[in-house]
């Protein structure tokens, strides 16, 4: 899984992410990162916003524990997550795989 790797912050994602999809959930992975499908169109943040919220909301952690590092205009990004638990994050991402 070379797309999660932790950091002294917390945990970093590297995604590949799709917006306007029908539902917001992971579909696998692409080119080495992990893939989630966006519900949100990429206008106006909207992608990011919606991107953001979903991680914070499968993680269980405040939407203020997610950060955007890069990949604001791009579909890969790299995220941090704050006060999480990396086992209990995989196993979350898996489960919304699944969903």
């Amino acid at each position: 899984m070379g797309w999660i790797e932790s950091c002294k912050d917390g945990i970093v994602l590297q995604l590949h992410c799709q917006p306007g999809a029908k539902v917001t959930r992971v579909v696998g992975e692409h080119d080495g990162r992990l893939k989630i499908a966006l519900h949100a169109p990429a206008v106006e943040n909207r992608a990011n916003e919606a991107l953001v919220q979903w991680l914070a909301d499968v993680a269980g952690v405040p939407r203020r524990a997610v950060e955007l590092l890069s990949g604001h205009t791009s579909r890969k990004k790299r995220v941090l997550l704050r006060d999480v638990d990396r086992e209990r994050l995989i196993a979350a991402l898996d489960a919304a795989r699944k969903a």
